[in-house]
């Protein structure tokens, strides 16, 4: 599982011109699925997100968490992530996982999110045309792979 987390003063997902999902302060996570993905990765992924220090604290210190700053979750997710562009110029998506392992895992994801958050999280919809917009706060962006713990 791979994950790019930007730290939004807003964020909103819109698919066919309506608006499906709209925060203010908090966190976009954009969210690649691989097969190998275990709910082990969820697990290990959901508690990094929600404890991750990277809003201001009073002395203008990233010390505060999402949880800290009662703040907000979009999560959208992107096959693309899984991208390799290793051979040629044309990135190679075969690590990203198909759709029956995929959007069991995405919604797993969201709930156990949801929960750690304790309040509903914003989402985009899986395989649609989405457009995503955000305005970056710092700007801060964080990228995680659940096979890179260490």
């Amino acid at each position: 599982m791979r994950v790019v987390i930007q730290r939004v003063k807003e964020a909103s997902v819109t698919i066919g011109g309506r608006t499906k999902s709209q925060i203010r302060t908090g966190l976009l996570v954009l969210l690649g699925i691989e097969e190998a993905d275990t709910q082990e990765d969820i697990d290990w992924l959901c508690r990094k997100i929600v404890a991750l220090r990277i809003f201001d604290d009073d002395g203008g210190v990233m010390n505060r968490s999402i949880v800290d700053i009662g703040g907000d979750i979009i999560v959208v997710s992107q096959f693309t992530l899984m991208a390799s562009t290793k051979k040629g110029n044309r990135p190679s998506y075969i690590r990203a996982a198909r759709p029956e392992t995929a959007i069991p895992l995405y919604e797993t994801f969201c709930a156990h999110l949801s929960a750690l958050l304790g309040k509903p999280i914003g989402t985009g919809q899986f395989g649609a045309d989405m457009q995503v917009s955000l305005l970056n706060d710092g700007p801060v962006t964080i990228c995680i792979d659940t096979k890179n713990k260490e």
